[in-house]
């Protein structure tokens, strides 16, 4: 669980490299430069856990780039104690950045094998989302709705209904829609009623499965 100096080099290059591809959000470059991705990696990448890439992290799932988690954090908009849900806890690298951002994060992994490996892994590192459970992340977290924001880190082949319920009047869904390659989709609810739709280019990630276990 070290940190080092070097390491710390390494994140501030990838800041740089991060703002130089479009990221402009101050708040999100400051918590990718906190947060020590090499951590959330097997330790035969740590070497590599600065380059903007994706790494497997088991259960078929893989740790996103950087470029992608930044890129989702930003359209995000996190202002401080902003409660966000988050579909897919992963390794949990994501969940530190928000968590880093300010944000009360409740966190939803489908994977039963990951959900056990991060829920140990966050505390041991001192990153205490509000909630991390075991769950689908197609029916989001009902109980604990309304949220400002809610992200989901697989690609869906449709918006779920139930996560744009559960968004306050202003929040934001960050999804990646699609089967092979997904199209970053930013939905805004503007009223109870309405949502505005925006796409933000073409994405890959693993694909948002229910019920998995």
């Amino acid at each position: 669980m070290r940190d080092s100096a070097k390491h710390q080099g390494l994140r501030n290059q990838l800041v740089e490299i991060l703002r130089q591809k479009g990221i402009v959000d101050s708040n999100v470059l400051e918590a990718i430069r906190r947060v020590p991705r090499h951590l959330f990696l097997d330790s035969s990448f740590e070497d590599y856990a600065y380059q903007d890439t994706a790494f497997p992290i088991g259960a078929g799932q893989t740790i996103s780039h950087p470029y992608t988690v930044a890129f989702q954090s930003q359209l995000l908009q996190v202002k401080k104690d902003d409660k966000i849900l988050e579909i897919g806890t992963g390794s949990g690298y994501q969940t530190a950045v928000l968590v880093a951002m300010g944000a009360r994060v409740y966190s939803v992994e489908r994977q039963s094998e990951l959900f056990r490996k991060t829920s140990t892994l966050l505390p041991k590192l001192g990153i205490r989302p509000k909630l991390m459970t075991f769950g689908d992340g197609y029916k989001g977290l009902p109980n604990y709705a309304p949220f400002d924001g809610v992200i989901v880190t697989a690609g869906a082949p449709f918006i779920p209904q139930p996560l744009m319920a559960q968004l306050n009047v202003g929040g934001r869904l960050i999804i990646p829609i699609g089967d092979n390659d997904q199209t970053m989709t930013e939905l805004i609810r503007v009223s109870e009623t309405h949502f505005e739709k925006y796409e933000h280019g073409d994405f890959k990630f693993v694909p948002m499965l229910e019920n998995k276990n």
